[in-house]
């Protein structure tokens, strides 16, 4: 297959296209490498592929130095005559969008960057698939659309009508525009709703990264909702396989979908949306312990309130995905977070 993933500067996509590449498919990867966060990180990612160069312009395809099967555009979404021509020139096989302008606390502040990135950007892939033949679909939603709800484990077949977040909302828009575009045109379209990724070449907004600089240079850390939070950490590659596996068996139509009582998580469309989660849910008091003992020393605390557009607790459940994809993620979580501390002192050299 040719598989274009978006977001290949950033963290998900970066693995997912390492991944595909060593089993042998073509991939043009995109990104736009915004300033959202450091852009060290975001090259640093793109060079391990072999995109070495430093001064990337717009809309021009480059071949990877190392890698012959992959190539890379730096491109906005929002583009939508470039997001054409590319889908025109490339005829691609399967499309995986993970480009988006991610964070909960930053859409407080630019809410309009959530629109233009997650929500236009999304419809110009969606029209590029049905213009050019693409009908393999999938696309990174999040855990943050359960919202309101506190009925754990959140399952994909509850209702998710209450984020309280823009950035949850346009997650759950991307969901409602692929299941029309799925019923409309035949497009078969997976989302997947990850909970709380990290992992090598994490972002560095996420906590893990946070926490882990803080703590080496000796500085404080921030802990919100007094440390009182539960979250469904995700290693990287555990997210990478169940990616892998969606590419590989697109949505199908559920025969056995009933419009009088309708499954939120599934259609009489080719249509389907899954939790990848590691269906265990950690303290974050017992994260940081993870984190102290990887790097070897204790962490101070600056302990504060829960922060607008959080919520308490994720917890996934993954049957679903253990049944359509005989898949569960399984990493435990002080594998992981040594991992990532290694990686972290290595590229930081700390």
């Amino acid at each position: 297959m040719k598989i274009l993933i978006t977001g290949t500067a950033g963290f998900i996509g970066s693995h997912l296209a390492l991944r595909l590449l060593a089993r042998g498919n073509e991939v043009v990867g995109l990104d736009s490498i915004n300033d959202y966060y450091d852009p060290k990180v975001k090259y640093g990612r793109l060079a391990k592929a072999g995109i070495t160069s430093a001064d990337i312009p717009f809309n021009t395809l480059l071949q990877s130095e190392t890698m012959s099967g992959y190539r890379f555009v730096r491109m906005q979404l929002e583009d939508a005559g470039a997001i054409e021509a590319l889908f025109k020139a490339e005829r691609f096989d399967a499309v995986c969008n993970l480009a988006a302008q991610a964070g909960v606390r930053y859409s407080l502040e630019n809410p309009r960057a959530y629109v233009d990135a997650n929500i236009v950007g999304f419809l110009n892939i969606l029209e590029a698939c049905r213009h050019h033949g693409v009908s393999n679909l999938c696309y990174a939603s999040s855990s943050s659309v359960y919202g309101l709800n506190e009925s754990l484990p959140f399952s994909t077949h509850d209702n998710v009508d209450h984020p309280i977040s823009l950035y949850a909302a346009s997650k759950k828009s991307n969901e409602l525009m692929a299941h029309t575009y799925a019923h409309l045109f035949g497009i078969r379209t997976t989302g997947l709703r990850f909970f709380t990724v990290y992992g090598p070449w994490g972002r560095p907004d996420m906590a893990l990264f946070l926490f882990t600089k803080a703590a080496l240079a000796g500085e404080p850390i921030e802990v919100f909702n007094n440390g009182n939070m539960l979250r469904d950490f995700t290693y990287i590659d555990d997210i990478v396989e169940g990616l892998v596996r969606v590419i590989d068996n697109p949505a199908r139509v559920n025969a056995d979908w009933n419009p009088a009582q309708p499954d939120p998580g599934s259609s009489s469309a080719p249509y389907r949306v899954y939790n990848i989660g590691n269906n265990n849910p950690v303290k974050l008091m017992d994260f940081i312990d993870a984190i102290e003992k990887a790097i070897g020393k204790p962490i101070n605390k600056t302990m504060l309130p829960l922060q607008a557009g959080d919520v308490p607790a994720t917890f996934a459940d993954v049957d679903d995905l253990v049944e359509d994809m005989d898949y569960k993620p399984a990493t435990p979580v002080q594998q992981g977070i040594d991992n990532f501390v290694r990686w972290y002192r290595d590229f930081f050299n700390v």
